[in-house]
């Protein structure tokens, strides 16, 4: 196998979602990169897949790059797996890939499951293109200025959510705009997938009515999409803006 970098896609949730190129790759490569080692070795094992692994999350990153390049230069095939998707889009792994560019080395990429895509595909509001945000901040300060500048973007969005959040960001976006449109993506490809459409407003009653205030009762990483702003609500949110520059 060619020495570099070997991007690799795995399973949101359901094993049964590798693809066979990504698995000749996982059966092929030296070492893989992985953000979480024991998550990947559920995967291994399932495939009967013995490749070294070595840890490299969001604290370690910088301290894996030198080593990453330094195995390829010496001839390694090296895998670079996140625990969901893809590394390097939410997760670790662009800094790695960053670095192997620079250095002049192979780089490829073995695509597989996006939660992106997947959640994008069920919400119904595609057909214009979409943006990513991923997670948003976590101050929550920082958080609710993101949300007001969201308000006005004319395409949907994708925002991933911790269970432990989630009943949090769904108050701070019903203060915001509690009429939008909503899909929320829980537990996607996996046993207990469920998914909610609605606005804002409804899904947070709906959540509110169910958990109460215990958000430990949620359970597995959410994808939401937000349904695009509207073209009144666009000129709404820009009419203050125009206003303060004159």
């Amino acid at each position: 196998m060619k020495p570099g970098i070997y991007i690799v896609g795995t399973p949101i949730g359901n094993l049964g979602d590798i693809s066979g190129r990504a698995l000749d790759t996982l059966r092929s490569v030296q070492f893989i990169l992985a953000e979480d080692t024991r998550h990947t070795q559920i995967l291994l094992r399932r495939y009967q897949i013995r490749a070294p692994l070595i840890s490299c999350h969001r604290f370690n990153e910088m301290s894996r790059v030198q080593l990453a390049v330094t195995k390829v230069k010496a001839g390694a095939a090296v895998a670079l797996v996140t625990n969901a998707g893809m590394s390097g889009v939410s997760d670790p792994g662009a800094r790695i890939v960053a670095a192997c560019r620079q250095a002049g080395l192979y780089i490829t990429v073995i695509p597989g499951p996006s939660s992106v895509t997947a959640a994008m595909a069920l919400s119904g509001f595609g057909g214009s293109g979409y943006l990513c945000e991923g997670f948003l901040p976590r101050k929550a300060g920082a958080r609710q200025r993101r949300l007001r500048e969201i308000k006005a973007i004319p395409m949907p969005v994708v925002i991933f959510e911790s269970p432990y959040r989630w009943l949090k960001l769904l108050a701070e976006m019903k203060a915001v705009f509690p009429d939008r449109g909503l899909f929320m993506g829980r537990e996607l490809t996996k046993l207990n997938e469920e998914c909610m459409w609605g606005t804002v407003a409804e899904i947070s009653d709906q959540f509110s009515c169910r958990c109460g205030p215990v958000a430990r009762a949620i359970r597995g990483e959410l994808a939401v999409v937000l349904a695009p702003a509207s073209k009144i609500e666009c000129r709404t949110e820009l009419l203050p803006a125009v206003a303060a520059k004159k």
